[in-house]
């Protein structure tokens, strides 16, 4: 595997700018640890990054969360899970399950501590995390971005810019 460097990661995301120098290691060492390790993999995945966390701007969902409230299917079971549980890390963990689930992989307590996915190498693991979790490196290396997109946000919201983002890296990278 190739290691993406500073300059490949601000061509993918020229937003990112100062933030890029703070998550290219992080990015680069969650990219190893969960077998993001072909160009094709790491185009897709961080085009999904690039999308999810607005080019490395946010590590926590701008929205409050209020409507994940009672939301049964991410396990919001108490009240203020919705706020307590919203989108966190580059590719937006969402909801109790899959805090839990993460944690336990990560060896995180996240049900105590949630706010742990906006540290740098958290957001950047919980990510890798996600991606090798729901498949999504045998959906990249098929080329399939429009059922990568599907998977992590469970619909096509974004899904030019998406495409667009994945353009580029498949260019950067190659």
């Amino acid at each position: 595997m190739n290691a993406v460097t500073l300059v490949q990661l601000v061509a993918i995301m020229p937003l990112a700018r100062a933030r890029a120098a703070v998550f290219v290691a992080p990015l680069n060492a969650a990219m190893v640890e969960f077998g993001i390790s072909t160009p094709a993999r790491q185009a897709s995945f961080l085009a999904q990054v690039a999308h999810e966390s607005g080019q490395l701007v946010y590590v926590r969902e701008l929205a409050s969360g209020a409507a994940y409230e009672a939301r049964l299917d991410l396990g919001n079971v108490q009240p203020g899970d919705g706020t307590r549980f919203r989108g966190r890390g580059l590719i937006q963990v969402t909801g109790r399950t899959n805090y839990a689930a993460c944690g336990r992989a990560l060896g995180l307590d996240l049900l105590a501590q949630p706010a742990l996915l906006e540290q740098t190498v958290n957001a950047c693991r919980s990510a890798g995390w996600f991606w090798q979790s729901h498949g999504l490196n045998a959906l990249a290396d098929v080329g399939d971005q429009v059922a990568v997109s599907k998977r992590i946000n469970g619909g096509t919201n974004g899904l030019a810019e998406r495409l667009a983002y994945f353009k580029v890296a498949k260019r950067v990278l190659a």
